[in-house]
């Protein structure tokens, strides 16, 4: 495995083609369309060229196809925090390992839970900024008096479908999941 490269996969979900960025070191990030231009901006954000290379991507390609299924609860892929800052990279490294699939935290619980002294209004904008949604759940992040903003997918309602899917939310009539 080339350490110097980054490696792309495609997961076909209904929230669209979910595309994976792969490291040497895990995931890098994850985006909720697939074209040349996402990957050519997540490859010069890295500084590393685009290899094809299937068995590095196998198994978050796996990961992500069985979350969408509704059979993985956990995600067990390595996570290449290179692209967060420090700070991006606490508050979201909390979020990733404090709350689990089916639950969700209100953006001033994380800003305590974190540690960082960062106001819940700021965790918003570091929860925009996530370069790996999905695996590191900025979905479950939600205002006091609602779902809050989700600037993946197709926003809110993107956000909405994931936290139905992992059943913190009822199901609507007119999703299939």
């Amino acid at each position: 495995m080339d350490s110097s490269t980054v490696a792309f996969a495609t997961v076909p979900t209904r929230l669209g083609d979910v595309l994976a960025a792969v490291t040497a070191d895990g995931v890098a990030a994850t985006h909720f369309r697939d074209g040349g231009r996402v990957r050519a901006r997540i490859s010069a954000r890295l500084g590393m060229p685009a290899a094809d290379d299937p068995d590095r991507t196998a198994a978050v390609r796996e990961e992500l196809a069985a979350y969408f299924r509704g059979e993985l609860k956990e995600f067990r892929a390595p996570v290449d925090w290179r692209l967060m800052s420090p700070l991006q990279r606490q508050v979201l490294g909390t979020l990733h390992a404090t709350v689990p699939y089916g639950e969700v935290v209100t953006y001033g619980e994380l800003a305590a839970r974190s540690g960082t002294g960062v106001p819940a209004r700021a965790i918003g904008s570091i929860m925009g900024g996530n370069a790996i949604p999905i695996i590191v759940p900025c979905h479950r992040v939600v205002a006091s008096n609602g779902l809050g903003g989700f600037s993946g997918g197709d926003g809110v309602e993107s956000k909405r479908w994931l936290l139905t899917l992992e059943g913190h939310l009822p199901p609507t009539l007119d999703w299939d999941l």
